[in-house]
């Protein structure tokens, strides 16, 4: 049984898995830090996805997508911010009507343009391609030095380096600059925060701005890097795993981090097992495999829900005192 089931792999896979929910954990964190539930993570990946691929394939140039995912994610989350924090909508209701409203569109747009049934043609060489460090022809046969460097470090795309770097720097800017201060300040007492000065709303703003940037990374990995292609709902429901993973992470960012791995880690577990035949069980279904993610959700959701502790001031809409 265990002979089937490649750790190794396991651990490879996990690293390739996690950068979708880390952008997206971490686009989540600058948006509840600040006091606004980001239900729409989900709507930005696609809408991001969509356009990342779209703009890559026509342009043959990746960079060009990621830009452009770039843009509509941010325009994305500036309408969101404009619904819950200028007009001080409902944010919960909100973000699912972005989700549903940015599911159709993107499958409309692609049916539209392309005709290849709600997605794009595969990109080709407009991906992201992995990196492949100095000298790793030279230590790939070397015992456990070689798989390290060629395969759990090196060998990946840059954008995964980049979801990895940002671990630390969420870190430093949460907690050691003043922005950082701001933004846990109108997560907190934004009335206080107010009072000292701190205009709260254009703080909340900055932090969607944050979350549009961070968001359309995720879009672009999805569709850039792990497929070549977009297609419908390509998402999966990741935004809603990174808030379980904001959830199980306290809203800190090495904690989420480490909660993003750990979901990276069973989806990758997810893969392995497939196929695999247990003594005295046989082999377990795909349909029972597929809902492992899920049923980790459920039990981390059950577990650190009353232990963890949001914003206070997250969902609010900030009214300013006469």
């Amino acid at each position: 049984m265990f002979d089937d089931i490649h750790f190794s792999s396991i651990l490879v896979s996990t690293v390739r898995n996690a950068p979708v929910l880390l952008f997206a954990a971490m686009a989540g964190l600058f948006a509840e830090r600040s006091g606004v539930v980001d239900l729409a993570l989900e709507g930005k990946m696609l809408a991001a996805a969509f356009v990342s691929a779209a703009v890559a394939y026509v342009t043959q140039n990746p960079w060009l997508g990621i830009a452009a995912g770039i843009a509509v994610s941010v325009a994305v989350a500036m309408l969101q911010g404009f619904v819950s924090i200028t007009q001080k909508g409902n944010q919960l209701v909100g973000g699912i009507a972005l989700n549903i409203a940015i599911s159709g569109l993107t499958f409309v747009l692609a049916q539209f343009y392309f005709s290849q049934g709600g997605r794009t043609p595969d990109l080709g060489q407009a991906r992201l391609f992995d990196i492949v460090f100095p000298g790793s022809a030279a230590v790939a046969d070397v015992p456990l030095l070689g798989w390290l460097y060629t395969k759990l470090i090196g060998g990946h795309s840059i954008l995964v380096y980049l979801a990895f770097a940002l671990i630390p720097i969420v870190h430093w800017v949460i907690y050691h600059s003043r922005f950082g201060l701001r933004l846990r300040a109108v997560g907190e007492n934004p009335h206080a925060a107010d009072a000292a000065g701190v205009n709260v709303e254009r703080t909340r703003f900055l932090a969607m701005l944050c979350a549009g940037v961070l968001c359309s990374f995720s879009g672009a990995y999805l569709a850039l890097v792990q497929s070549g292609f977009f297609l419908r709902d390509m998402s999966a429901g990741n935004g809603y795993l990174a808030l379980t993973a904001l959830v199980f992470g306290n809203w800190r960012p090495l904690q989420t981090a480490a909660g993003c791995l750990m979901f990276g880690f069973f989806a990758a577990l997810q893969v392995q097992i497939e196929g695999v035949t247990f003594p005295g069980v046989g082999k377990i279904p795909g349909s029972l495999i597929q809902m492992i993610p899920y049923v980790v959700t459920v039990v981390v959701l059950a577990g650190f829900m009353a232990k963890s502790i949001a914003p206070k001031a997250i969902g609010t809409p900030f009214v300013k005192s006469r």
